[in-house]
């Protein structure tokens, strides 16, 4: 994506489907730090490479923002997995005004094109894809975060079963804050920092828990530098980018959580029934016990 003028990358990159533009600029939400897509001016750049997101109303955005994003005549490289949003990107690029070359490689569709003179529906699909407040959640939310339209059925379920925690704590990839809501019902806290990597469920959270015991972290929350917590509560997430089961993702999660805790500090999850998650937990922590079981989920108390 030889061209003059920045490039920008969104998303996570494999050089084995194309190669990676050197010297791009990040504008992905889950890279901490990354410029915001939503706040590029306008024509401000020469090229973009961006693995488009599964979810439509997320991806239809994504690729909206993209094409404001780039200049007239500015090239846009997009790819994803055939069976995740891939297979659409044409018709949807298409549908945007978009003259474009298509091809596909390792299971995943790549389009190249360049950015029109007009865009057309661009405006209806950045819309799409922005926040807006659920009333079937009673919150903020946004397409493409995690159970971004509905209530997490684990979730629910470790809501139900946090117990008591005094002092303070963290909510470890929090979202759009749900769970952190129910842990800041409870008077007994004294603080909860809300970690998340993507800054859009940050961003939601801060709207959503408006308690000034709670404190905000865009953040890998397995580097994110807490220490000497009374407690931590978290789903942990088990699937990589692509989608796929990634168990060890999960056993590094309930690591970092146990590094993050004082001696005696404990750690209450849910987790999909399946994951086997024991032989982690009894490595880190002195004692783990399952509190509950149901709609095919766990829920765990581990202590420090």
């Amino acid at each position: 994506m030889a061209s003059e003028g920045r490039t920008g990358r969104y998303g996570e990159w494999d050089e084995a489907i194309h190669p990676r533009p050197a010297g791009a600029v990040e504008l992905a939400p889950t890279v901490p730090g990354a410029q915001a897509l939503e706040e590029v001016e306008p024509g401000s750049f020469a090229a973009i490479a961006l693995r488009a997101p599964p979810n439509t109303l997320e991806r239809r955005a994504v690729l909206a923002l993209a094409l404001r994003a780039l200049q007239p005549g500015g090239r846009l490289v997009a790819l994803g997995p055939k069976d995740k949003g891939g297979s659409r990107l044409a018709r949807e690029l298409a549908g945007f005004g978009c003259a474009l070359a298509e091809t596909s490689r390792r299971h995943h569709r790549v389009v190249e094109t360049t950015r029109p003179a007009v865009v057309a529906g661009e405006a209806e699909a950045i819309a799409g894809g922005a926040t807006r407040f659920l009333d079937t959640l009673g919150a903020w939310s946004q397409p493409g975060l995690f159970s971004w339209d509905r209530e997490d059925p684990g979730t629910r379920l470790l809501a139900a079963h946090l117990g008591s925690l005094p002092g303070r704590g963290a909510d470890l990839v929090a979202g759009i804050g749900l769970l952190s809501r129910a842990v800041l019902a409870r008077p007994e806290v004294a603080s909860l920092t809300l970690v998340d990597i993507d800054r859009r469920a940050v961003a939601c959270a801060r709207r959503n828990c408006p308690d000034p015991r709670a404190s905000f972290v865009w953040a890998d929350a397995r580097v994110s530098g807490l220490t000497a917590l009374d407690f931590v509560v978290m789903n942990p997430p088990f699937h990589g980018t692509d989608g796929e089961e990634e168990r060890a993702l999960g056993q590094a999660f309930l690591r970092a959580a146990a590094a993050m805790l004082r001696k005696g500090g404990v750690c209450r999850l849910v987790a999909n029934r399946h994951l086997p998650y024991e032989a982690t937990l009894g490595e880190s922590f002195a004692s783990a016990t399952t509190l509950a079981e149901a709609e095919g989920f766990k829920v765990i108390e581990a202590r420090r």
